[in-house]
């Protein structure tokens, strides 16, 4: 099959798989932020992003790493053994260290009452990080159906028992006195719980993903290999610096708003920050569909003669995607804002910045091939390094200043930074001739027409859509006659 076609069927089966999650997980967006405060909604999206910190050191680079060696080593088996005994080992660690001092980390984080918590989210992320190789070997392996099919399965579980805990069981449990399904209620259900329930639901889901694919765990003789390891794991350990700098870089902002906010609003200010970040998810979520399907893609390309030019037509298209992901997101935001109850709303300005600032990370992502083709990794620590101190300054300086718009303008300069020094890096050690007259017509047509929507100034709602639906269609057609020619005819993609 063309190569552009496998990759662009694997990322729509990958991004169905996203985009129906987190469309479902969108479901439940409307309903924390009207059931719950600003406030509870603020510790959840706290404690999330502390997850996002122990996801990345509790798998610390070794996916990528099973990527890499899989190409490289004759043995494949090998190399999953390899990989997942060694999180498998750590991870058990973790979960005993973290639920021996869950109080003092309870106290650490100002949540001194909430110890279960903590041994939760230890399983949570433990498992998850268990979940990770067996994911990876089913994207090395080229099966995105199962892959899709079980995460699915995961989402909806977490979802279903999610709608289950904190709208039906309290609903039957107020209107009803009596009954099976009344007693059977009552005997589980801790009506002092509220967000309690969120974290419950991802632990069982979590659990219920692994079981599922316990046959991509045991199908083979798990074996460990010492030398092996060894080489993997120092190709993972500057990825480990570079995933910590750069969730420092996508999470660090909602826990530093916590401590730089004066208390009284500081962690209703983190609900409000954290609800319209979901806004802007919609980019992340083609993102991550296209980074599943792309990493295999890229490594398995390498060997071919005109990989590089392969990887320059990959970035016009996907820039021609995310274009129009912030188009669309911002012509409709007046029905899309609707997703986040109104005492949520207040936090909209961010939305085109952080929709902008996940483009620019985007773009890395497709830059930063030639540091993992090239096995320099370093530099993925050194450039996240880069801009976590970016993230760190920034929003020290305007958390205080102008609360949550400063921590999304500092989101914006980090991945542009970023993205700029990666691509001056990748045409040191690994040239790649982008047509950069393509991409800059098409980001800078996408952004031409969302400005001039924004200054025609439309009061009426109806025909602010209606015009803003106009500039959808002129972007569709500009981007339909420029590239119609290759759309009807794939064969130049060969050459």
């Amino acid at each position: 099959m063309n190569p552009i076609k496998r990759l662009a069927g694997q990322t729509a089966i990958y991004g169905f798989t996203s985009v129906i999650g987190r469309l479902l997980g969108w479901l439940l967006v409307p309903l924390y932020t009207r059931v719950f405060t600003q406030g509870e909604y603020g510790t959840v999206i706290e404690m999330y992003s502390y997850v996002a910190f122990l996801n990345v050191i509790l798998t610390y680079g070794m996916e990528t790493a099973f990527f890499r060696y899989s190409e490289l080593e004759k043995n494949k088996n090998k190399v999953f053994g390899t990989s997942f005994i060694s999180l498998l080992i750590t991870s058990s660690i973790f979960v005993i260290l973290t639920t021996h001092f869950s109080q003092n980390i309870a106290n650490l984080i100002r949540y001194p009452n909430h110890k279960d918590y903590i041994i939760w989210f230890a399983f949570i992320v433990s498992i998850d990080a268990l979940s990770s190789i067996p994911f990876a070997k089913l994207r090395a392996q080229n099966k995105a159906k199962r892959f899709a099919t079980i995460k699915l399965i995961g989402i909806l579980i977490n979802i279903s028992l999610n709608l289950f805990l904190i709208l039906l069981c309290p609903y039957i449990l107020k209107n009803y006195e009596s009954g099976t399904i009344f007693n059977f209620i009552k005997s589980f259900y801790n009506t002092n719980w509220n967000i309690e329930y969120i974290f419950i639901s991802n632990l069982i889901a979590s659990g219920a993903t692994l079981i599922l694919l316990s046959p991509e765990i045991f199908n083979v003789k798990l074996t460990f290999s010492t030398k092996l390891w060894r080489r993997m794991i120092i190709y993972a350990l500057p990825l480990l610096i570079a995933g910590l700098a750069g969730i420092m870089n996508e999470t660090l902002d909602r826990i530093l708003l916590k401590y730089l906010l004066p208390p009284d609003i500081a962690i209703s200010q983190v609900g409000i920050y954290g609800a319209c970040y979901k806004i802007s998810i919609i980019m992340t979520i083609f993102i991550q569909a296209f980074r599943y399907a792309a990493d295999p893609f890229f490594f398995s390309q390498e060997k071919e003669k005109n990989s590089k030019i392969l990887y320059a037509k990959v970035m016009n298209y996907f820039v021609i995607a995310v274009s129009f992901i912030f188009l669309i997101t911002m012509m409709y935001i007046d029905i899309i804002i609707k997703f986040i109850g109104k005492d949520f709303r207040v936090g909209a300005p961010v939305i085109p910045i952080l929709l902008l600032a996940n483009l620019f990370l985007g773009i890395y992502y497709n830059l930063s091939i030639w540091y993992k083709l090239t096995n320099k990794t370093i530099f993925a620590a050194l450039l996240s390094i880069f801009g976590a101190i970016i993230t760190v300054t920034l929003n020290f300086y305007w958390i205080p200043r102008i609360s949550y718009m400063g921590s999304a303008w500092a989101t914006f300069i980090c991945y542009g930074s970023m993205m700029l020094l990666s691509y001056i890096l990748g045409q040191k050690y690994y040239p790649i001739k982008y047509n950069f007259k393509k991409i800059f017509e098409y980001l800078g047509l996408s952004l031409s027409l969302y400005f001039i929507s924004i200054s025609l100034n439309i009061e009426t709602q109806q025909y602010r859509l209606l015009i803003n639906t106009f500039f959808v269609i002129i972007f569709i057609s500009v981007v339909y006659f420029i590239e119609k020619p290759k759309f009807l005819n794939f064969k130049h993609l060969r050459k």
